[in-house]
C-alpha cells in the first residue's frame, strides 16, 4: 500500500474551511443591525355622556357604526327631570300671573268699592262741615256751650281725616301697584323662566347626539342599565384625527425634528409605504425606557415620545395598526 506524500493535507484543508466558516458567521453575527422603530396608530376619541343620572332607554347605534355630527346615539329616561320641568313651568305661570296682577292693578270691583267709600266719606264731611257752621254760629251768639262747639270741631276734623283716607284708598286702587312692586314681580317672572330653561336643558341631556363625525368604538352600558351623571355611555373615534406614536431614543432625535417628514411601513396594509410628518415631541420622563452608553460613567440615552400625522389620507389605516420606521432613512 502506497502512502500519500502529504498525509496531513486533508486535515489541514478541513481546518481552514472551519475557520473560514466561523469568520463569516462572526461577521454576520456581530455586524451592526439595521435598527427600526415600531409605533402604533392612535386615534382621537371623545366620550358621549349625560349631565343627569338616568336609565338607558334605547341605543340607536352599534359598535363600528359611522355617525355624523348631530345624529342621535342613545335615548335616556329620567322621570325625575320631567317632574322638575313640570314644577318649573307651574312656578313660571304663577310668577307671570303675579306680574300681570301688579301691572294691571286692582280689579274693577275693588276700584268701585274704594270710590263708593270715598263718596261716603265726602258725604260725611259735608254734614260735619254744615253742623260745625251751625254750632259755631250758635256758640258765637251765646246760645250753646263751648262743649258743643268743641264736639262739632272734633267731628269735623274726624270727617276730614276719613275723607282723605278714603281718597288715598281710591287713588291706590286706581293707580295699581307701586313701581318697586312691579319691578319685583318682573324679576320673579324672569327667575322662573330661567329655572324652566335650566331644567329644559337637563331634559335635552336625555337625548345623546354625536358631537363630531366618527366611528362608535365602544359602548359601555346595555339598555335598561342606570347611567350616573357624567358617566360615559360610549366612545366615538374621530377617524379624521389619526396619528402615530413612536418612542424614540434621543440619539435618533435629529431625524425626528418637529415638521420633518419620514417614511414608514404599515405591515397590516401589505407593507405599504406611507409618509408621516412629526408634529409633537415630548420627554417621556425617567419612567421611560433608557440605555446607558457606558457601563461606567458617560451619560444615559433618554426616550422621547414622538407623534406623527399622515401627510395624506391612507386608505385602510386603522387605530392599533403597527407602523415601522427606520431612523437611518
Amino acid at each position: 500500500m502506497k502512502l500519500s506524500k502529504y498525509p496531513s493535507l486533508p486535515a489541514l484543508a478541513l481546518v481552514v474551511l472551519v475557520v473560514a466558516a466561523v469568520a463569516v458567521c462572526s461577521l454576520y453575527a456581530f455586524a451592526d443591525e439595521q435598527e427600526t422603530l415600531q409605533g402604533q396608530v392612535e386615534v382621537t376619541e371623545y366620550r358621549v355622556s349625560s349631565k343627569v343620572p338616568a336609565r338607558l332607554k334605547e341605543l340607536r347605534v352599534a359598535e363600528g357604526d359611522f355617525v355624523r355630527r348631530g345624529d342621535t346615539l342613545a335615548l335616556l329616561s329620567a322621570p325625575e327631570v320631567e317632574a322638575k320641568l313640570a314644577q318649573a313651568r307651574a312656578a313660571e305661570a304663577a310668577a307671570a300671573a303675579q306680574e300681570e296682577k301688579a301691572e294691571k292693578g286692582a280689579r274693577e270691583e275693588q276700584k268701585r268699592a274704594a270710590f263708593e267709600l270715598w263718596n261716603k266719606a265726602r258725604a260725611g264731611l259735608e254734614i260735619a262741615q254744615k253742623s260745625h257752621r251751625r254750632v259755631k254760629a250758635l256758640y258765637e251768639a251765646g246760645v250753646t256751650t263751648a262743649q258743643k262747639f268743641d264736639e262739632a270741631s272734633a267731628q269735623l276734623a274726624a270727617a276730614e281725616a276719613s275723607e282723605r283716607a278714603a281718597r288715598s284708598q281710591y287713588d291706590m286702587a286706581r293707580n295699581g301697584a307701586e313701581r318697586e312692586d312691579k319691578a319685583a314681580a318682573r324679576a320673579l317672572t324672569r327667575r322662573a323662566a330661567g329655572a324652566v330653561s335650566e331644567v329644559t336643558a337637563y331634559v335635552g341631556e336625555t337625548v345623546l347626539t354625536a358631537a363630531h363625525d366618527g366611528e362608535v368604538s365602544e359602548i359601555f352600558p346595555v339598555e335598561g342599565e342606570l347611567v350616573g351623571a357624567g358617566g360615559p355611555v360610549m366612545n366615538v373615534a374621530r377617524m379624521d384625527r389619526m396619528w402615530v406614536s413612536l418612542n424614540v431614543r434621543e440619539d435618533f432625535l435629529q431625524r425626528f425634528a418637529v415638521g420633518a417628514e419620514v417614511k414608514a411601513v404599515v405591515p397590516a396594509l401589505g407593507g405599504r409605504e406611507v409618509r408621516l410628518k412629526v408634529y409633537h415631541l415630548a420627554d417621556l420622563g425617567s419612567y421611560a425606557v433608557w440605555r446607558a452608553t457606558k457601563t461606567t460613567g458617560g451619560f444615559d440615552l433618554k426616550t422621547f415620545g414622538v407623534r406623527l400625522r399622515p401627510v395624506s389620507p391612507v386608505e385602510g389605516l386603522r387605530p392599533g395598526m403597527s407602523v415601522v420606521v427606520s431612523p437611518a432613512q
